[in-house]
């Protein structure tokens, strides 16, 4: 390890050109991804701090870890200029360490290596993996809408929705207003790719750039929304979509289904008074069906909230709330939204995840399928019939 004067004579270099490097290193990057927590010493049990996440300087994105960090000052968003910090290969990707002898201080935005959009590689959405940052992408707006959050003690507004190309869809957040409009055709530059649940999204904050292209080449919106339904299977197959449509029979319902109550903070089911995270709350009783639903060639569950509850039911959270006070036992009521849903043809639209659980699916609609017995018996009868 070299002096402090060592020290202040090593090159900087950019994140992109990390792999390969002999520490220590001298980087300038913005912290994009954070988690505190402490680790337990095997010396003498004591707990040591410990803060992990990404750096991005806009040519690459890249993981850090730093061991006995300061207690405050440090948050998601800082530029830090880091000199001496050690490096490792995890997985196949060489991430940064910060030790005791690393120098880290604090850097401006003009500090940030200036990148031309000709250096930045052009991709995909199918090529994007998480962590990915120093791309370009060029997609059409299929859905964006304001979200109102909190983050700590301050409420902002972010962009949501959906970007497509010809080799898939991709969620995306946006921290600054760009104007995106559904159907227009964008290049995007200065974003970096995060998972959440397992899902992919893109982000983009204020370091991000966003211009509008013709869109040659880009699937155009209406047939985004027109898409026909997909099987479960294909589904399962590729990890999951964005904007997916799947049509199936309703085999059961998984609890808890039905009268539920939920956090009045944030929204999770309470059971016995009690939430995982805010201990004892009050609650808000709410309707949900967790649907599972089969297309022949795969399961998948679907989790339905209120307005598309009571649509299946036909029982309005209102009603439940009243019968509730003459009923004993509310588990009634899951069986009666099981006896009302079971053996109904559905066809669903929404972003589908698959877990170590299986697929499952975040509506945004759930239509009814009519299906005319009649010609369905006649369609059976002939192919029954049919020389095998």
């Amino acid at each position: 390890m070299p002096s402090d004067a060592g020290l202040s004579e090593l090159p900087e270099i950019r994140l992109r050109d990390l792999a390969g490097q002999t520490p220590p290193v001298h980087v300038v990057g913005r912290i994009v991804l954070l988690q505190r927590r402490e680790v337990v010493r095997r010396s003498d049990g004591g707990r040591l701090p410990l803060l992990s996440g990404v750096l991005s300087d806009g040519t690459a994105g890249v993981r850090f870890t730093w061991w006995d960090p300061p207690r405050e000052g440090i948050e998601r968003g800082a530029i830090l200029r880091v000199v001496g910090a050690d490096t490792r290969v995890f997985r196949g990707r060489t991430e940064l360490v910060f030790t005791w002898k690393t120098r880290v201080g604090p850097a401006g935005p003009a500090e940030l290596p200036r990148v031309d959009s000709d250096e930045i590689p052009l991709r995909t959405i199918a090529e994007l993996k998480t962590l990915d940052e120093g791309f370009r992408l060029e997609a059409r707006v299929v859905r964006v809408a304001e979200k109102a959050v909190s983050v700590g003690e301050e409420r902002r507004v972010v962009h949501e929705g959906v970007l497509a190309d010809r080799t898939g869809q991709i969620a995306f957040s946006s921290w600054s207003d760009f104007g995106l409009v559904e159907g227009e055709a964008v290049r995007l530059s200065g974003a970096y790719i995060r998972e959440f649940r397992r899902r992919r999204s893109v982000v983009l904050d204020e370091r991000s750039a966003v211009a509008r292209i013709d869109g040659e080449g880009l699937p155009e919106l209406a047939g985004l929304l027109r898409a026909g339904p997909r099987t479960i299977a294909d589904l399962e197959d590729e990890g999951g979509g964005e904007m997916v449509a799947l049509e199936g029979l309703v085999v059961g319902l998984l609890p808890p289904s039905g009268l539920v109550h939920r956090c009045s903070t944030c929204r999770r089911i309470v059971t016995g008074g009690l939430c995982r995270v805010h201990g004892q709350v009050a609650t808000t009783p709410d309707l949900r069906a967790r649907l599972v639903v089969d297309d022949g060639t795969g399961g998948a569950t679907v989790s339905a909230g209120r307005a598309a509850t009571e649509k299946l039911w036909g029982t309005t959270l209102e009603e439940v709330r009243r019968r509730l006070q003459e009923l004993p036992d509310p588990s009634v009521f899951e069986q009666e939204l099981l006896e009302a849903v079971i053996g109904r043809r559905l066809t669903i639209r929404g972003a589908a995840v698959k877990d170590d659980f299986g697929l499952t699916i975040d509506p945004e609609s759930i239509e009814p399928v009519e299906v005319d017995l009649a010609s369905a018996a006649e369609e059976l009868a002939r192919r029954l019939e049919e020389p095998r």
